[in-house]
């Protein structure tokens, strides 16, 4: 019987659409620690070189004054998105001095959490609640939690491709409402299949014990003071790292955009007794925004997330209902230490062709049962990813791993032949082929390399991370960045002080009134 896939495929090329499929749209964001020359966590401002964190688009921070955030611009190309990625890294380095930027998911070494400084954003209202917020996370789930780092790659379809494929449903719908249907389409696919993205390029098996300190775990030691799972592939996705247990109940709905944001803005306004015990404002000082199960829709975690860029003010949620779904944003991909810049564009070829697989699979809806599965699942492969015959539960029964990635990797490389038949060469389907050796050795993974890598040179994590981002810092400076580059982010620099500036300079609002208003929008 014809797949979903290959019946969609077929459609495109009978109506000569099938270069529709690679008018695609990429950005990047990547995290990564500043770090001292002995590896240790950086306790100095962010760089005065990088300009400001609130307002400078490409560089800026995450949680900590010290997680370094790049954010590419988007391109058709994922290439550029890589290239633009390494030049940020190259310009960041101009202005670190002897800092490194941590090239892997799991942090440096840390004497506790009050080695995590939190980040700071300036005077203005907008710079307050960026800080407040993140204060309020380290409260909610502690600080420690928010020195990991990761990747996200945002993807999105042409609006053309999105008519051909209502066509082809015979849709009477508002492309808004058809757009938005097909990304939730897609993330419900991804998310029944993201367990083989943890398998392939989960890069964090191994981390440092000063991570897990006075924490109960069923890590093994490795070298001294390295923690690991043998068959681990992505311990940053376990329970150890971005999963939040306070966030299970929210039981937040991904088959169609309004039972999603109603989930969201439920949870927005739903208060919280552990929370409320923690306090918004005590003895003066802010700890939270609130004290509802989520501060701002930015809080809830999750490993894809329907996204729309918002208007000045104006919360995501709201931009989500009111303009619909623009691009998807993937947030389980995590930093691997073996490349430059944590990614490569080998795996941005086979991300791409992934997620327009989930866009063609048969549009279903996510039962209770099935969110159970998706979760069980995710937490086998992370946590024994590359067990010889790890079986994986399919609802119908168990099924070893191996057989389910291959029987995906078969449709993901329909998908992959088609896209290098419109833009010539093998890359695409290269990419697959490369991903098919992994399934067939698990040795090749990442997380299989990296703790080899460990075991041969004997040394304990944070040494081994330290030794392979110095090396990184060295080769991405042995090119010198491109004079016209070099100007274009030294004006974004300059431009950022100037807004962050006229920003701090006219507030009106008192910060209580900016925070009341901004929760009633």
């Amino acid at each position: 019987m014809q797949s979903s896939v290959e019946l969609k495929l077929e459609q495109l090329k009978a109506a000569g659409q099938e270069n529709l499929l690679t008018e695609l749209m990429h950005g990047i964001e990547k995290e990564g620690l500043r770090v001292t020359a002995k590896g240790r966590l950086s306790k100095t401002d962010h760089p005065q070189g990088l300009g400001s964190a609130l307002t400078n688009g490409v560089i800026t921070t995450d949680y900590s004054e010290a997680l370094l955030e790049f954010i590419t611009p988007v391109y058709k190309n994922s290439l550029d998105a890589i290239n633009y990625l390494t030049d940020l890294h190259k310009y960041s380095y101009l202005h670190l001095s002897e800092e490194i930027v941590w090239n892997a998911s799991m942090p440096c070494y840390l004497e506790g959490p009050d080695d995590i400084r939190i980040g700071e954003y300036g005077t203005s209202n907008n710079g307050k609640m960026k800080h407040i917020y993140r204060v309020g996370l380290g409260h909610r789930y502690g600080k420690m939690m928010q020195s990991i780092a990761g990747i996200h790659y945002n993807f999105s379809l042409s609006d053309e491709l999105w008519i051909a494929l209502q066509q082809m449903d015979n849709s009477d719908d508002d492309l808004k409402d058809y757009r938005s249907d097909g990304y939730f389409s897609l993330i419900r696919n991804f998310r029944r299949q993201s367990w083989l993205l943890l398998y392939l390029f989960g890069a964090s098996p191994a981390l440092s014990d000063s991570f897990m300190k006075d924490r109960e775990h069923q890590l093994q030691t490795l070298n001294g003071h390295t923690l690991y799972l043998p068959y681990a592939t992505s311990l940053r996705m376990s329970d150890l790292g971005y999963s939040n247990k306070a966030q299970e109940s929210l039981n937040i709905c991904f088959n169609y955009l309004d039972s999603y944001a109603n989930s969201l803005q439920q949870a927005i306004k739903t208060p919280f007794p552990p929370y409320q015990e923690i306090g918004i404002k005590v003895e003066g000082e802010y700890r939270q925004l609130n004290a509802n199960v989520l501060q701002i829709e930015n809080e809830y975690y999750s490993d894809i997330r329907p996204k729309r860029v918002a208007f000045s003010g104006e919360k995501p949620v709201n931009a989500l209902i009111e303009r619909g779904v623009e691009y998807i944003e993937v947030r389980n991909t995590d930093i691997n230490p073996l490349l430059p810049v944590g990614i490569d564009n080998t795996q941005a070829q086979f991300m791409d062709v992934f997620l327009l697989t989930c866009l063609l699979q048969d549009n279903r809806e996510i039962e209770q049962s099935e969110c159970d599965l998706i979760s069980h699942n995710n937490n086998l492969v992370v946590n024994k990813g590359r067990e010889p015959g790890l079986e994986l539960n399919t609802g119908d029964g168990e099924v070893p791993l191996t057989e389910l990635a291959e029987s995906i990797l078969d449709q993901i490389a329909k998908v992959a032949k088609v896209i290098d038949n419109v833009k010539g060469g093998t890359s695409y389907s290269d990419s697959v082929n490369l991903q098919r050796e992994k399934v067939l050795n698990s040795d090749l993974t990442p997380s299989a390399i990296i703790l080899a890598s460990l075991r041969e040179s004997g040394l304990q994590f944070t040494d081994w991370a330290l030794h392979v981002s110095k090396q990184h810092r060295e080769d991405l400076l042995s090119t010198e960045l491109d004079e016209k580059t070099r100007a274009a982010l030294d004006e974004k620099v300059r431009l950022s002080k100037l807004q962050q500036h006229e920003m701090e300079s006219f507030d009106t609002l008192n910060f209580e009134q900016f925070i009341d208003d901004y929760m009633v929008k």
